[in-house]
């Protein structure tokens, strides 16, 4: 398989996979991957090397505790989903995935956000449902393009108002979230039309 180096779509989801060859990083024309599903414990550090991945990534339903440094080069990447693993923090890495539109990273152990995350200046949805984050980074301030976030099942304790100022920001997810007080600009959200569930 390795060899079949014209492969644009490799789908090796729900296969019990505990590795993956480092052989990967041979596929350079790969504009999506789908290993989610499996058993993985690592991704092959020259994932990077898949410098034609533009369309979808799925890591989720894995075991995985990190991502490899060499993600950053996945530039013109669009979907990341890395559900459903035991990652404590997300790299700063993943800030320079500048052509990401979707992040999904819920049902993992997050505690923090990097501030970074700030720097994914196209990001349309953010899912990070289902983690131990307490807050959120000032960086999601700069987000302009958020239409999206669900924060659903975190045990936050405060949100930073930059939130508010989002000005596409359309959907805010708060159910399950019983931590949190009611920030008076959650209702100047509202006014304008974001729809936020609590």
């Amino acid at each position: 398989m390795w060899d079949e180096t014209d492969l644009e779509t490799l789908v090796l989801a729900d296969n019990s996979l505990s590795e993956i060859s480092d052989r990967l990083g041979g596929l350079k024309r790969l504009r999506m991957l789908d290993v989610g599903h499996n058993q993985l414990t690592r991704v092959p550090d020259n994932i990077g090397d898949l410098d034609g991945l533009t369309d979808f990534l799925y890591l989720h339903d894995n075991r995985l505790t990190s991502l490899p440094a060499s993600i950053a080069k996945l530039t013109r990447l669009r979907y990341l989903n890395i559900s459903g693993n035991a990652m404590a923090h997300l790299p700063d890495a993943i800030a320079a995935l500048s052509s990401l539109i979707e992040l999904r990273a819920s049902d993992n152990h997050l505690t923090t956000l990097p501030p970074s995350i700030g720097r994914l200046s196209r990001l349309r949805e953010l899912h990070v449902r289902n983690n131990r984050l307490t807050t959120l980074p000032d960086g999601v301030g700069r987000l302009t393009e958020l239409r999206h976030i669900d924060l659903r099942g975190n045990p936050l304790i405060s949100l930073p108002p930059q939130l508010a100022a989002l000005p596409k920001l359309d959907k805010l997810d708060l159910r399950w979230v019983s931590t949190l007080g009611s920030p008076p600009w959650l209702d100047d959200l509202e006014a304008r039309g974001c729809v936020v569930y609590r």
